[in-house]
């Protein structure tokens, strides 16, 4: 077998001969600096800054109850020196705590030159805007938190805006997160607790629509429920003995916060005061207060027709006051 000459295609299948190499020639010079002077690098490209900007008008993330309608806004502005065009892209983006089983938020929008609000049907929605310089363009956004929505469950709403000249665009997000909702039932007076205890029962087999229940005894006749829909909490109301069903309209936690917090019995009263008894073995005496212990909520009197003073001490409920600072027999 003959070796390969220097001259032969090594690794060609071919076996042809390559070319022969042609006069190989420098790459040209770069432009000289002045010199002692290294030439500066050349900067990468950039995106061109962004002069649309976002407003929110109220607020960016929203808590709602399951049913409610609410409404989001925001403005665009441009700080460009001319007037011109913008294309908005609006995406609706839904997340459920429990995946796979989120309901859909309806989500309608007036975008600029509309009369009325229109549903958005698919994921993206895109508008071409004109703008003014410095002049803002609202966006509205009407939200519909649905009746089977889950706690925590959230709709967003990404919008973005960018410059026909292709600069770098603006972008905000507005989103509502679904919340728990506190219900007023209202049963026969007497039978609060019967009709709690039952439904606590059936909240024990569906956990997630109703999470807490409220008896307060200084409100007889009502109990409060913690849920996430009007809907779900009169669904399991059905067929509960003494349950005369729910009071329209959503209760603020303000409402509730009064039977939460204990009262104190002996608030108000001051050393001196007249007072009736309207309980025990005085009821309808009347006396004057000498001492008011905060801690056991007890009250020390003296009564006004006894021959003899005698201190007696009773509960701050079983007194009633009748004259604040007193006067009159002991004074």
């Amino acid at each position: 077998m003959q070796a390969n000459s220097p001259e032969d295609g090594i690794g060609l299948l071919s076996g042809e001969r390559p070319a022969a190499p042609g006069p190989v020639r420098a790459p040209a010079p770069a432009p000289a600096g002045p010199p002692g002077v290294a030439a500066p690098p050349t900067p990468p490209k950039a995106d061109a800054p962004g002069l649309l900007s976002f407003k929110v008008a109220d607020d960016s993330i929203r808590p709602v109850t399951a049913g409610t309608i609410t409404t989001l806004s925001v403005v665009l502005t441009s700080a460009h020196a001319n007037a011109g065009n913008a294309q908005v892209l609006v995406e609706i983006a839904y997340t459920s705590t429990y995946p796979g089983e989120g309901a859909e938020w309806p989500v309608s929008w007036l975008a600029p030159g509309k009369r009325s609000f229109q549903e958005i049907m698919a994921a993206k929605e895109k508008a071409n805007v004109l703008l003014q310089p410095a002049i803002p363009v609202p966006f509205q956004f009407e939200i519909t938190a649905p009746v089977g929505v889950r706690y925590g469950d959230k709709v967003e709403i990404r919008l973005s805006a960018q410059w026909e000249d292709g600069s770098r665009p603006a972008k905000t997000v507005l989103s509502c997160v679904a919340r728990q909702a506190v219900l007023a039932i209202k049963t026969s007076r007497g039978y609060e607790r019967e009709v709690a205890d039952t439904l606590l029962a059936r909240a024990e087999e569906k956990p997630d629509v109703v999470f807490a229940l409220l008896v307060p005894a200084a409100l007889r006749g009502y109990v409060f429920a913690e849920g996430m829909s009007f809907e779900g909490v009169h669904e399991m109301l059905k067929g509960i003995r003494k349950a005369r069903g729910l009071v329209a309209g959503e209760t603020t936690l303000k409402e509730v916060e009064p039977l939460l917090v204990p009262k104190i019995t002996v608030e108000g009263f001051v050393e001196g005061a007249i007072v009736e008894l309207i309980a025990g073995p005085f009821k309808g005496e009347k006396a004057r207060v000498r001492k008011i212990d905060q801690g056991k909520e007890e009250i020390t009197v003296e009564l006004i027709e006894a021959v003899v003073p005698i201190p007696v001490t009773v509960r701050g409920d079983h007194v009633r006051m009748l004259e604040k600072g007193g006067g009159g027999k002991n004074a």
